[in-house]
């Protein structure tokens, strides 16, 4: 792995995560709080296992797993500060939790993360004694701010992506298929040090690239392609995001007022990002150029989206959107225009939110010539 693709991270203040979610429950309407989201739980704890749940009370902190995780849930907890009681059941987990939430008159779901089936078996039989109460985004509340450690993972994140890219750009030139150039894609940001993709690699090349989420197939890239590649890398645990769009060759007319076009699209909505500024203005930036390139219609999708844990959070970045952006959100800008007989065009880069404007975490270049 080269020198400096990852430095040491600093830590994430995980430990006061929990009591700034405490407030949160009486406003919801509980006494306590069932957190059963894998995503939520290792935001809230550090624990990166695929089986566990939190119960959260005003006075009490129970996490419960199986087996398997007995010695991570430890590990985890303690390192990162985080004071709670640990059980480990492969059978006995209902009784384990029933037992935890005895005297609570009000529990709290998350309503975007239990299913129906689950919530009856909640009611039913695993907490008959208390009202269970939906609720939404407690703790995705807490996550749209990012701490300095957020950050430093996922700009490590968007480092070796830019340097994945950079590696592998010129393969364009061999005529690869698009499941090729993925795999390679994909393959160096593993190597460069990060656990894995973010998210599935888009390569969309020619006709294919006019459609925003294609997935790479078998078509070979030619001389003439416009390529999207939207891609990203995952450090430890945190997401990247990034989009660019690559020309194999020289550009047709139309194709390079494309790339100018959403070129200065994207400039714009960079531009729109600061503190206090509505996401739904941030979009509005990004649209009004292309609309008045007479594209509109073939702007297709919201401008972005929050970036952290999962590849799509809040904020939401679109004409829809109801935020208002905050040092320390992670947002991406992505405006593109897809036309089926030039091919596509977009252009993305993850930012973080300060108290000046914003700074763009992916850095590699838009230039979009693919040469030897």
């Amino acid at each position: 792995m080269p020198d400096g693709l990852l430095v040491d991270l600093p830590a994430m203040e995980v430990e006061g995560r929990i009591d700034r979610l405490r407030p949160a429950l009486a406003g919801a309407g509980c006494d306590a709080l069932l957190v059963t989201s894998l995503v939520n739980i290792r935001y809230l704890t550090g624990f990166s296992g695929s089986a566990g749940l939190l119960l959260v009370r005003e006075d009490d902190l129970l996490f419960v797993s199986d087996g398997r995780y007995a010695q991570q849930a430890a590990d985890q907890l303690v390192a990162s500060g985080v004071d709670a009681r640990i059980e480990i059941s492969g059978t006995g987990q209902r009784e384990l939790l029933r037992t935890g939430a005895e005297g609570v008159a009000r529990l709290g779901l998350e309503a975007g993360a239990v299913t129906w089936a689950q919530q009856r078996r909640y009611d039913d039989d695993w907490f008959p004694a208390a009202d269970l109460v939906a609720t939404e985004g407690l703790v995705e509340a807490l996550r749209i701010v990012k701490d300095e450690g957020e950050v430093a993972r996922i700009e490590a994140a968007a480092r070796i992506a830019d340097a994945a890219l950079a590696e592998v750009r010129h393969l364009l030139l061999e005529g690869p298929t698009e499941s090729e150039f993925g795999l390679a894609l994909d393959t160096a940001i593993r190597r460069l040090g990060a656990e894995g993709t973010s998210f599935e690699t888009i390569v969309a090349s020619g006709p294919n690239g006019a459609k925003p989420h294609h997935r790479p197939g078998d078509r070979r890239v030619v001389e003439g392609d416009l390529v999207v590649v939207d891609f990203g890398a995952l450090v430890d645990g945190y997401c990247s995001d990034m989009t660019r769009t690559l020309m194999v060759g020289e550009p047709s007319p139309t194709q390079q007022r494309m790339l100018d076009v959403v070129a200065a699209s994207q400039q714009a909505g960079v531009g729109a990002v600061a503190a206090g500024v509505a996401t739904a203005a941030v979009d509005a930036a990004c649209r009004k150029v292309i609309e008045e390139a007479g594209w509109g219609e073939a702007f297709v999708h919201g401008t972005g989206h929050g970036v952290g844990l999962l590849i799509h959070e809040d904020p939401r970045v679109a004409a829809t959107a109801t935020a208002t952006l905050a040092p320390g959100h992670v947002v991406t800008v992505e405006p593109g225009v897809y036309l089926p007989e030039h091919g596509g065009v977009r252009v993305e880069d993850t930012v973080v939110v300060t108290a000046e404007g914003c700074r763009a975490l992916t850095l590699a270049p838009k230039r979009p010539l693919v040469v030897a």
